[in-house]
């Protein structure tokens, strides 16, 4: 069992199917404590060994997680899938419990919505968020996108041409995009933070933050 002493470091995951065994798997992976939760027999005896401590248990029956301790863990990931009942009340058990951080699996914005409503301090939806991820990177420069918060995020993308042989503060990317370079990537360095006096050139690579539609905009700049 995790030990008391730990439990606000480790991370409570309840429904460990494909997508909740995978994150409580690369949490083991990154030394992390963690207890999976299941009502599925098979699945408990599936990772059974492989995470710090597995149980059998109805996620929506309050005292069933109160013996748990589930309440003293800093971290709860709802990974409960086609069950929508079963991922609303399970939230908001964790809500009643106090637990600092949920996060909650989501399979449509409608229940995105209700998560969030009943408790859910986070909210992903796998399918939706990576088929967003990669319609970005498909398209125009973008190397990398990540939505940081709703309606703000990060991407990475290949300098435009416009911007070859000139100073980060003379091309005025911030007020004409709504934008900021955060970080420059020279070919064969890593990355380093973008002052004013920066020289961008053909072949450099930006880290650029700012509102999405900002940040779409400018990575399909050429």
């Amino acid at each position: 069992m995790v030990d008391k002493r730990n439990r606000h470091e480790a991370v409570a995951v309840i429904g460990l199917g494909r997508f909740g065994g995978a994150l409580a798997m690369e949490l083991v992976g990154r030394d992390i404590e963690v207890l999976g939760v299941d009502n599925d027999p098979k699945n408990v005896q599936h990772f059974s060994g492989r995470l710090t401590h597995v149980v059998s248990a109805d996620s929506t029956d309050p005292d069933a997680l109160a013996q748990l301790g589930i309440g003293e863990f800093g971290r709860a990931v709802v990974g409960i899938g086609t069950d929508i009942e079963a991922s609303i009340l399970t939230t908001s058990i964790l809500a009643d419990l106090e637990v600092t951080s949920i996060w909650a699996k989501s399979i449509s914005l409608q229940h995105s919505r209700i998560l969030r409503r009943v408790g859910a301090h986070h909210v992903v939806q796998p399918e939706h968020d990576m088929g967003e991820r990669v319609a970005h990177l498909v398209t125009g420069r973008m190397l990398d996108y990540v939505e940081v918060d709703e309606g703000y995020a990060m991407i990475k993308t290949m300098a435009p041409r416009w911007a070859d042989g000139k100073t980060l503060g003379s091309l005025g990317i911030r007020s004409e995009y709504g934008v900021t370079v955060v970080g420059i990537k020279k070919p064969g360095t890593g990355f380093t933070y973008a002052a004013s006096d920066t020289l961008i050139q053909n072949g450099d690579t930006l880290l650029v933050a700012g509102e999405t539609t900002s940040a779409e905009r400018f990575a399909e700049e050429t």
